[in-house]
């Protein structure tokens, strides 16, 4: 099969022929129809400390039709769509079985989406609804993190929300805090390519981040926000988020940051601010994410501006390290 290969730090990837992968007994192989171009994967084949290996194939937040069961699986059969949860348990542990495979000791995050061909476990997969589409199912993860970053902060009704990050994330974050509780959200970014973006998915407000936007966010919130969502993951960025939250508020880190970073203490403390880690996401949270898509009517969905074939990735993936225009781009492996 055609796959894209990560082949080192200092290299882009490769389309190359790749022997097929084999289900076990509790996989399915699946087709991948679509899988969404991430941050994190940009992330890892620049970053050591995320522990991409050359030769891996990247690509976690994929579709696709299920071609082969395994002899132990259950509740799936060839010809079903599924979504693929790419955060893998070892599926025993009262983790695993209370639905958080992302709290399990042996938690490894499975890529392989960017390929014609994936495997997966069978807790992993959830069917997708015959109104649902391959593009929608791409889109399950991503805004299941942020649903998952939502939810810990525990929004009050009438929340003032702060989004730091206009990419998928921050504007996942912005789509389900207008929809569980905040009346008012600004979404923050140092250009204002996704302003539009923004305000159709649920922002009520933009504003560009330079030297006023303390300011400017506090004007478009009618006050200090309560919560402030960070969704960067840049040094620099919570000292700034402590800046803008109100006195008693919480700020929930999405972003990942794997370099040293720093800020006062006594600035957080003297406003006694919460500061909640947020990671992956539960499979209830997966699997509210996909209801909401179901039927293609979440606003979300503008969040997909591109789709390019493999031959065309290891280019737009070199391109989205820079800011465009783009947001999320999907991969159809099939295409070309």
């Amino acid at each position: 099969m055609k796959a894209a290969v990560f082949r080192g730090f200092d290299a882009p990837l490769a389309v190359e022929e790749v022997p097929e992968p084999r289900p076990v007994e509790d996989e399915v192989l699946i087709r991948v129809a679509r899988c969404g171009i991430c941050g994190s994967d940009l992330h890892m084949t620049r970053e050591p400390a995320m522990g991409a290996r050359a030769g891996a194939i990247l690509g976690h937040e994929f579709a696709g039709e299920v071609l082969e069961a395994g002899r132990a699986v259950h509740g799936l059969k060839p010809g079903d769509r599924v979504a693929v949860a790419p955060v893998r348990g070892c599926g025993r542990c009262p983790f695993c079985l209370a639905g958080e495979p992302a709290r399990c000791e042996r938690m490894m995050l499975q890529g392989g989406g960017y390929a014609q061909l994936a495997v997966a476990k069978d807790r992993q997969c959830l069917r997708l609804p015959g109104t649902t589409s391959d593009e929608d199912g791409a889109l399950v993860e991503p805004l299941a993190v942020a649903l998952h970053g939502v939810m810990l902060a525990g929004l009050s009704p009438g929340a003032r929300v702060m989004v730091m990050g206009a990419g998928p994330i921050g504007l996942g974050v912005a789509y389900w805090a207008r929809r569980l509780g905040a009346t008012r959200v600004a979404v923050t970014d140092l250009t204002t390519l996704q302003a539009e973006l923004a305000l159709t998915i649920g922002a009520t407000a933009f504003v560009k981040a330079d030297e006023d936007a303390v300011r400017r966010v506090s004007d478009a919130l009618g006050g200090a926000p309560d919560v402030v969502f960070e969704c960067v993951g840049r040094p620099g960025i919570l000292a700034l988020a402590i800046e803008h939250v109100r006195s008693r508020g919480s700020i929930v880190m999405l972003g990942l940051c794997t370099s040293l970073d720093s800020f006062v203490p006594f600035r957080a403390v003297s406003k006694e601010v919460r500061i909640i880690m947020s990671a992956f996401f539960n499979m209830g949270e997966y699997g509210a994410a996909l209801d909401m898509l179901d039927g293609g009517r979440a606003a979300a969905k503008a969040m997909v501006t591109d789709t390019v074939s493999l031959a065309e990735l290891p280019p737009t993936f070199e391109a989205l390290r820079q800011r465009t225009s783009q947001c999320k781009v999907m991969v159809r492996p099939d295409r070309g």
